[in-house]
């Protein structure tokens, strides 16, 4: 039952005109079965998500490489970065179960879909790491022939094109997992563009000092210190942020993932630091421990997102907690409203004269 409202009365708590006269209801789901169907994806995305990234940051170190002449860096980002993107696709196809699912993914081009802009990044990408990788391969013998020369002269621009390319494909990972109905990614929408790209910094970082000699890997070790501080601060604050719907990256396996990230993402950059300079095994050794942290960061991620996917109060506390939120903001304007009505003379002089009879 319900009675009418008057506008100088508080509206009830949804925001609406009526004051409700039974307790709000509780939730429960249907015998405490998932809201949400768990994803689908294996542990072969996340290899994906991580070699994707790897050869994104390879690629632009490679540019870098490129320009300040440092051939052995050079060489050993442009080879890492094709065969990671390759190793990449490999999971991705085994993931879709039909290679050629990622065939049909190219017979459309929709602008609204992340999967859809993925699929035409990774297009775009391929071939100019390609030329630019291939460049380097080319045994002394062929490079004096017409085809070889053709190679060497298009390796610089072919790079450089897919330099500019790599922020996209380090990134828009992170948009396909914001944009899906996943609690724990679709809240993180904020952080994850930046803990990915960053994770693709230092890994390629890491791969970088294993590649080159310490003389030639001083922008290895700095691109994976900045990558490395970015994604440990948007980690922290991911963990911190999302409150209830943030229980998944704390708890049970991902949050295993994501400690074993943390603790070898730093030991990875104060080693390189502290005695990469100098000694080409502790260069090896920290580098291989930045690029185990990267893996171990996508790995807790998607598993994180499954288990968030579990639990009904992940779904439906984030939409009532934004249901309240927009109530809040319907009552305040509710109350600037009332003040703004002025007075009624006449009204006051009515209730007087009934006030007087009743007397």
């Amino acid at each position: 039952m319900t009675r009418p409202w008057s506008p100088r009365e508080k509206a009830s708590d949804d925001g609406s005109r009526e004051r409700s006269m039974v307790p709000r209801a509780q939730f429960r789901s249907y015998y405490g079965r998932p809201v949400l169907k768990p994803p689908v994806w294996k542990d072969y995305v996340a290899y994906y998500f991580f070699l994707g990234g790897l050869s994104a940051g390879s690629s632009l170190l490679a540019a870098g490489a490129d320009q300040r002449g440092q051939p052995a860096l050079r060489k050993g980002t442009r080879i890492a970065a094709l065969g990671s993107i390759g190793l990449g696709s490999y999971y991705l196809i085994r993931d879709l179960g039909r290679p050629e699912r990622f065939h049909h993914m190219l017979r459309v081009a929709k602008p609204t879909s992340p999967m859809s802009v993925g699929t035409w990044i990774l297009t775009a990408y391929v071939p100019g790491i390609g030329i630019a990788a291939v460049s380097e391969l080319l045994p002394r013998r062929l490079r004096a022939t017409p085809l070889g020369r053709l190679v060497s002269a298009l390796a610089r621009p072919a790079g450089l094109a897919s330099a500019a390319l790599a922020p996209a494909v380090a990134s828009y990972t992170a948009v396909l997992l914001s944009q899906t109905a996943v609690p724990a990614w679709h809240e993180s929408h904020e952080e994850l563009p930046f803990i990915f790209t960053a994770s693709a910094a230092a890994s390629a970082g890491g791969l970088g000092m294993m590649v080159a000699p310490p003389e030639q890997a001083a922008p290895a070790r700095r691109f994976a210190a900045y990558g490395a501080i970015v994604e440990l601060a948007a980690s922290r604050r991911l963990e911190t942020r999302l409150g209830l719907v943030g229980e998944p990256f704390l708890t049970g396996e991902a949050h295993r993932y994501l400690q074993r990230a943390s603790t070898l993402t730093v030991a990875g950059v104060v080693g390189s630091m502290l005695l990469g300079r100098r000694s080409r095994v502790a260069a090896v050794a920290s580098g291989a421990a930045l690029l185990a942290g990267g893996l171990y960061e996508r790995l807790g991620l998607l598993h994180a997102g499954t288990a968030s996917t579990k639990d009904p109060k992940y779904v439906v506390e984030p939409q009532r907690q934004r249901i309240e939120e927009r109530s809040a903001v319907q009552r305040q304007r509710q109350r600037e409203l009332v003040q703004r009505i002025p007075p009624d003379p006449g009204r006051d002089e009515i209730d007087e004269g009934r006030g007087h009879r009743d007397h």
